[in-house]
């Protein structure tokens, strides 16, 4: 496991308690997430992100860090376990980095134009950290109903992000020379989380999401990242 991910994490558990202990003296409201939801309001919030990649990926890690703004903008719908509300929300990351295995030779399986198998070669492929930038413009999220100070929801999300290197890794090829992945890559998502009021307008949010990565066929080759579960923390403005 990357050092730069472990010291994530450590960031993460210094955060919580401190989060969870932000409000010097007890809130007035005993149930300020009902009370803030119910007003339809702005969330504009700061995290951080990170996690691992799963299957034939879970020798990646990634680390991100950004702002999100979204607006509740229905009143409360649909009856039992599923009431809630709907929001719309959108998350920029001016950090994001992925950290892969170094590069090295494998040896891999050779196809014709056709598609006939020729047999393999050992080639060169890529590695290291991965820099870019990732913008999640479409967010659709379920808060159901809060109790007291906790305020649980779902959501499906789709992004973009833009790294400096093609990305993932994958067979080195001369430059100008077609092949390779792509400097694009889309990210289809879903996740759960919770945002936990502190205090009247303060909210500290955790969630855990699954993330695919994919250029969809933007590159010559697209190898993608099939899974990655990241988990967030953050801080959020109820305006």
């Amino acid at each position: 496991m990357s050092k730069r991910f472990l010291s994530f994490l450590a960031l993460v558990l210094a955060f919580v308690p401190f989060s969870l202990h932000a409000q010097t003296k007890p809130a007035d409201d005993p149930a300020p997430a009902k009370t803030e939801l119910a007003r339809d309001p702005w969330e504009i919030g700061a995290f951080f992100q990170g996690g691992l990649g799963e299957g034939d990926r879970d020798n990646f890690t990634f680390t991100s860090a950004g702002v999100r703004v979204g607006k509740v903008i229905t009143d409360p719908h649909l009856g039992s376990i599923f009431r809630g509300q709907f929001e719309y929300a959108g998350e920029l990351m001016p950090y994001w980095q992925s950290f892969t295995p170094d590069p090295h030779y494998a040896q891999t399986k050779i196809y014709s134009q056709s598609g006939q198998y020729l047999g393999t070669e050992n080639l060169p492929y890529g590695g290291g950290t991965y820099t870019g930038v990732s913008i999640t413009p479409i967010i659709l999220r379920w808060n159901f109903v809060p109790a007291r100070r906790f305020a649980p929801y779902i959501q499906g999300a789709g992004g973009l992000i833009y790294t400096t290197h093609k990305y993932p890794p994958d067979i080195l090829v001369d430059h100008g020379q077609p092949g390779g992945t792509s400097v694009f890559n889309f990210t289809p998502q879903f996740g759960l989380g919770f945002h936990y009021f502190v205090k009247p307008h303060r909210s500290v949010d955790f969630s855990a999401n699954a993330i695919h990565i994919s250029s969809a066929s933007l590159g010559d080759r697209n190898p993608g990242v099939n899974a990655s579960v990241q988990f967030q923390v953050g801080y959020t403005w109820w305006k």
